[in-house]
């Protein structure tokens, strides 16, 4: 599925739509350049979840950790990391289990040793703030989640 976003509060609106689609369980990776939006949408999908603070980058922490009411959230931007095998020593396997959701930058930086995602974000930073975003689904689970993320996005086009 593609969207185009004309802007950041277009970008947050489809965040905050595809957060509604989330459930304890999800690897959702997010992959874009640097400046394409990441860090911006999953603070629109930590809004739609529920969180009402601040929300920072983990890009010098790798993982920011956020308690919801009945599930964790981890926050994770793998783009320091020199070798995927870090993440082992890091204890990253401890991040993901059924009442959390991982929302992962980078996952490239993981290859080999992160899980698989369930749904895969792509954005890409085009003119001024306009954005392009692919949601694609890589598991059943993540099946699930696009079909009620096109459902609501197609709800909003009427």
């Amino acid at each position: 599925m593609r969207l185009f976003l004309q802007d950041e509060s277009k970008t947050l609106e489809a965040a905050y739509l595809l957060s509604q689609c989330l459930s304890p369980g999800l690897m959702i990776y997010l992959e874009g350049d640097l400046g394409a939006g990441k860090t911006t949408f999953c603070r629109g999908l930590m809004r739609g979840l529920g969180h009402d603070q601040a929300v920072k980058s983990p890009t010098f922490t790798v993982v920011e950790p956020y308690q919801l009411s009945g599930f964790d959230i981890y926050h994770c931007d793998l783009y320091r990391l020199s070798d995927p095998e870090e993440l082992d020593y890091m204890g990253f396997e401890d991040y993901v289990h059924d009442r959390s959701i991982c929302l992962v930058e980078w996952p490239d930086k993981g290859k080999g040793v992160l899980n698989p995602a369930d749904v895969v974000l792509s954005i890409t930073a085009e003119e001024g703030e306009q954005r392009v975003l692919d949601v694609m689904a890589r598991s059943a689970a993540g099946r699930g989640v696009l079909d009620q993320f096109a459902g609501l996005v197609e709800l909003r086009r009427d």
